[in-house]
């Protein structure tokens, strides 16, 4: 029961659809209707600017870090010396979850964004160590190149071998967790990956005013 309780929350909580109700609620505009027709932090910042970017990108990590950190809240010995394999399963299933909502929210007719912010929010809350380092990959590759999609595709990459060869992972479970999660990161890219090989995909300069 808490896989299946604590995995319908997540996807409830991924669901909900910031960028979306935000667009519409103070501005009358579907962002899925503008730039790049995603529903996610990266079109917010295009289509709405740097204010309303920056408040959906903070409650979309907080979707996955919530998601993650509920089980070590309400499960037993949750805050109890090493975290026991059901606990890490149930969090890595809620974490799944919180993305798949985000990505295909129940609250917006299966049509969210990409799942980088919530993924960031579910590795924050699943290993901090190797979200800080993630998050550097990414504003690295971001800054040199201003390709959003670019930056988040490379820190998806680097993310298992990060979890493994630098924070020292050992947990099977943690491990094909990470790799599941940069595949499905790749896989909500795919039309990304098209454009930046074709060299048309739209770049974002962090520093423009």
């Amino acid at each position: 029961m808490n896989y299946i309780l604590f995995s319908v929350i997540a996807y409830l909580l991924g669901s909900i659809p910031t960028a979306l109700w935000l667009g519409r609620a103070r501005y009358s505009i579907d962002v899925r209707e503008h730039g790049s027709k995603n529903a996610g932090a990266t079109n917010t910042f295009r289509v709405l600017g740097k204010k309303p970017g920056i408040i959906v990108l903070t409650i979309d990590i907080l979707k996955g870090i919530i998601a993650t950190i509920l089980p070590v809240l309400f499960l037993p010995d949750g805050f109890c010396g090493e975290p026991n394999d059901t606990l890490v399963q149930v969090q890595i299933l809620a974490a799944i979850s919180a993305v798949i909502g985000h990505v295909f929210p129940v609250f917006a007719q299966f049509k969210g964004g990409k799942g980088v912010a919530t993924s960031l929010g579910v590795i924050i809350g699943l290993t901090p160590l190797a979200a800080g380092i993630c998050i550097l990959i990414f504003l690295l590759v971001f800054i040199l190149s201003q390709y959003v999609s670019l930056g988040a595709l490379v820190a998806a990459i680097c993310f298992p071998i990060v979890l493994k060869f630098i924070v020292g992972e050992e947990s099977i479970w943690l491990l094909s967790f990470s790799t599941f999660l940069s595949i499905l990161v790749l896989f909500a890219h795919r039309k990304n990956i098209v454009r930046l090989l074709q060299r048309n995909e739209n770049k974002m300069n962090l520093f423009k005013k």
